[in-house]
């Protein structure tokens, strides 16, 4: 399998570090063969090649198994005819990574646990309320006048219904519980086609079971009582804001991993931003990035049919759990260590696990 690498700003090449050094150790125990192919992306990219995102990288991602991107400064990214292109924009956009999946899911040992949960944000990804993904020239904001702005939000029923498969097809592997999560009280026509697209591929999972629930009293349900729900489907922004929401929940941001999925093309991403304030003072809690490596090896080891990638994901959450619930995680999730010592504990519990 050959992967992409592409460390990011901020924190990200400490965090990276960290999850490449544990992917070399599952390499090696499971024989996955991993080639991982370092490139610039960003700050460093624009530093050298006067744009965030080099001429042949996509490429070069096509032709890789998948791809590893760091986090990334995107709120200094504001003019492409810059070269400034929000490089994480950039890849779900040209790969049609549609689905955004971001589990949230508790640890013993974590200090910050509000209450035990275990569930699963599936988020639409190309389309909803986000300026530049919703039109074929141009953004989707536009100043009406000085003191006027619209905003327009683009939902299809094809992306609806893809989403829904996706968080369905995940059901299936977990609880068999789905939860549509809209606005169709205010924003009738839109949600009223996502919940009407996702009830339509409800009908080939006779097995799952499938409630909806306003985002608004979905935010406070997800604090009350979050052993409730298994997987939440729903738009762009809200899957966004959700998604935040439950990995803080869970313990930290700093634990939440996501992969950006579709037919043919997948990208691991932590889900939090670069930090700049804390960069490189080894304070990050590198397992977000971690978590994300995982499961692009789950997804490569489904579409390929391969199952030591499955395994080699699932011996590194389980790694995961015993780094942490020894004490030996970062601060945010009540340990004591920094990123590097974090990382090194949880190669640590890997080879003893293998």
């Amino acid at each position: 399998m050959k992967i992409v690498v592409i460390a990011g700003d901020g924190i990200g090449p400490e965090t990276m570090s960290v999850a490449t050094d544990v992917l070399g150790v599952l390499s090696d125990c499971f024989g996955l063969n991993l080639v991982l192919q370092p490139e610039l992306g960003g700050h460093d990219s624009l530093k050298k090649y006067g744009t965030t995102i080099r001429n042949g990288l996509l490429d070069d991602v096509k032709q890789a198994d998948g791809l590893i991107l760091g986090p990334m400064s995107t709120y200094d990214f504001k003019d492409e005819s810059k070269g400034e292109i929000n490089p994480s924009k950039f890849f779900r956009k040209e790969l049609d990574l549609f689905a955004n999946i971001r589990p949230a899911k508790t640890y013993v040992g974590s200090g910050n646990v509000y209450k035990p949960l275990d569930l699963v944000v599936v988020r639409e990804n190309t389309e909803g309320f986000y300026a530049d993904r919703n039109m074929e020239s141009g953004g989707s904001e536009m100043l009406v006048t000085h003191d006027v702005v619209v905003s327009l939000r683009r939902i299809t029923r094809e992306c609806c219904e893809r989403i829904a498969r996706a968080a369905f097809d995940l059901a299936m592997t977990r609880r068999k519980h789905v939860t549509i999560v809209h606005k169709a009280n205010v924003l009738r026509i839109g949600d009223g086609m996502f919940i009407d697209s996702c009830h339509h591929v409800a009908k080939a999972y006779p097995e799952v079971r499938v409630d909806d629930v306003i985002v608004d009293a979905m935010m406070a349900h997800v604090v009350r009582t979050p052993e409730r729900y298994d997987v939440l489907v729903t738009t762009n922004m809200f899957g966004d804001i959700l998604s935040d929401l439950t990995a803080e929940l869970a313990g930290s941001l700093g634990m939440a991993g996501s992969i950006n999925a579709g037919a043919r093309y997948a990208m691991a991403q932590a889900a939090h931003g670069s930090a700049p304030d804390i960069a490189g003072k080894n304070i990050a809690n590198p397992f977000s990035q971690v978590i994300s490596a995982a499961m692009l090896l789950a997804w490569y080891g489904q579409q390929q049919k391969r199952s030591e990638f499955i395994r080699a994901s699932e011996a590194l959450h389980v790694a995961i759990a015993k780094t942490i619930a020894a004490g030996e995680g970062t601060a945010d999730v009540g340990g004591s260590h920094g990123t590097r010592q974090a990382g090194d504990a949880l190669v640590k519990h890997l080879k003893q696990s293998l």
